[in-house]
């Protein structure tokens, strides 16, 4: 089974509502920018990781989307609805979302889609 890739704009309203983001890029990479409230789980390490995540739909992403991908059919596979965002925070920088530089998720801050 494949996940699902999704929009920005699809992504920013999961992400509004609360749905879970998983940054799966190396934590040098997620320290440079990432989703504002994004977990850092590098791609290696998600089979371990997965089963500690909380309950409901996971959204992927890393920089473009590839790493993303996979990592949600990993999860897809496992059980977990899981969502790749396209683009990647590339993508999500580019349309303006908010974006937290450093080792920690940062606040989630609800942003007003245009």
């Amino acid at each position: 089974m494949v996940a699902e890739r999704v929009d920005i704009r699809t992504a920013a309203e999961m992400w509004r509502y609360g749905d879970l983001v998983l940054d799966v890029r190396s934590p040098d990479e997620y320290a440079t920018g990432h989703i504002a409230g994004a977990l850092n789980f590098p791609i290696q390490l998600l089979p371990l990781a997965a089963r500690d995540l909380p309950p409901g739909p996971v959204l992927t992403a890393c920089s473009r989307g590839g790493r993303a991908s996979r990592a949600a059919d990993l999860l897809d596979l496992d059980g977990r609805p899981a969502f790749v965002i396209e683009g990647g925070t590339v993508a999500w920088q580019s349309a303006g979302l908010p974006i937290t530089r450093g080792a920690e998720p940062g606040s989630p801050a609800r942003h007003r889609w245009r």
